[in-house]
């Protein structure tokens, strides 16, 4: 996105960071870095602040924050990542993607991380106890969820024949994973399968019309940012379609999707931003073992079951740690 349309949304926070750095050159700053646009993930750059503020840091006044988006074209992250070196920034703040291209870029530049992935297997970092080098982070580990998402799903449309499931094209170890544990789990209870590979909002309105074709009776909707970046649009086809789904984000079914079954990603980002905060004060990303979730949360949608026309279990909803009316 445009970087001015960025700076409208954050209210203009994003703005006067640079007039203080000029005014205070000692002030450290932050880069912070997404493969998908940053107009789609305000939240999780308020989370982010937040959490770098209970560490004792606040954007304007003690730290600068410079961010950067590859607006979903990955071949210009090590040109953004490059930018950010040369302007000397104090550490570098990413997605898996974003991350993956910093790490190899510099070995000196702290780095913080917050994924769905497996932070190992995508050889972000050596191990979660002990990550070595100079990256560390969040993992709240939403691509493991695939087979619990797809029960979830069909308690609610128990004699759809044939589901679909939705997928980024992978781009990381943790995608890729999720498929095999999705079509792992849909062969085990005999479920019948449409997988559809997305990578644009054009595939994505393709993908729609190719399961209503199909007779799909549900959708499962993958993870990754750039499934996350399209959460809006592809609620709307769900709804125009009158398709149930399920999501890996809290914020797709508050958005008027079905429901969703997943840790709190915009929490993943606050505890970046106190991660952040104590590399500023000196600490070692060496040091600081990987976070992971220790809650995961069922969030149903009453109000969207209603418009299409479905009855929704009492006892899923008895699960539910959260229900929209």
């Amino acid at each position: 996105m445009k970087r001015r349309a960025f700076i409208a949304l954050l209210g203009g926070a994003a703005v006067w960071p640079l007039a203080a750095r000029a005014q205070q050159p000692a002030m450290p700053v932050i880069g912070f870095l997404r493969s998908t646009s940053l107009a789609d993930a305000v939240h999780l750059v308020g989370a982010f602040r937040q959490g770098l503020k209970e560490a004792g840091f606040v954007e304007g006044e003690n730290v600068a924050i410079e961010y950067h988006s590859a607006e979903d074209q990955g071949d210009r992250l090590p040109v953004l990542v490059a930018d950010l070196l040369r302007r000397q920034v104090a550490l570098i703040v990413g997605n898996t993607p974003s991350v993956l291209a910093a790490k190899a870029a510099t070995t000196t530049v702290p780095i913080v991380f917050a994924t769905g992935d497996d932070p190992v297997k995508d050889g972000v970092v050596a191990s979660l106890s002990r990550p070595d080098g100079n990256v560390t982070g969040v993992s709240f580990l939403n691509t493991v969820l695939a087979a619990k998402r797809l029960e979830l799903l069909r308690h609610i449309v128990p004699n759809a024949v044939t589901i679909a499931a939705m997928l980024a094209n992978p781009v990381s170890s943790g995608i890729e994973a999720e498929r095999r544990d999705l079509l792992a789990a849909a062969q085990t209870i005999g479920q019948q399968l449409i997988v559809l590979d997305v990578s644009s909002d054009r595939e994505i309105e393709i993908a729609f019309t190719t399961l209503v074709q199909r007779g799909a009776g549900g959708v499962f909707v993958g993870t990754g940012a750039f499934m996350n970046s399209q959460r809006k649009l592809i609620v709307a086809l769900a709804a125009r379609h009158g398709v149930p789904a399920i999501y890996s984000w809290r914020e797709a079914v508050a958005a008027g999707g079905l429901m969703n079954y997943a840790p709190s990603i915009t929490d993943a980002y606050r505890q970046a931003g106190i991660y952040a905060g104590r590399i500023l004060k000196g600490e070692k990303p060496a040091n600081l073992p990987v976070m992971l979730p220790t809650k995961f949360e069922l969030v149903v949608n009453v109000k969207t079951a209603k418009e299409l026309g479905l009855w929704i279990p009492d006892k899923l909803l008895a699960l539910a740690d959260e229900v929209i009316e």
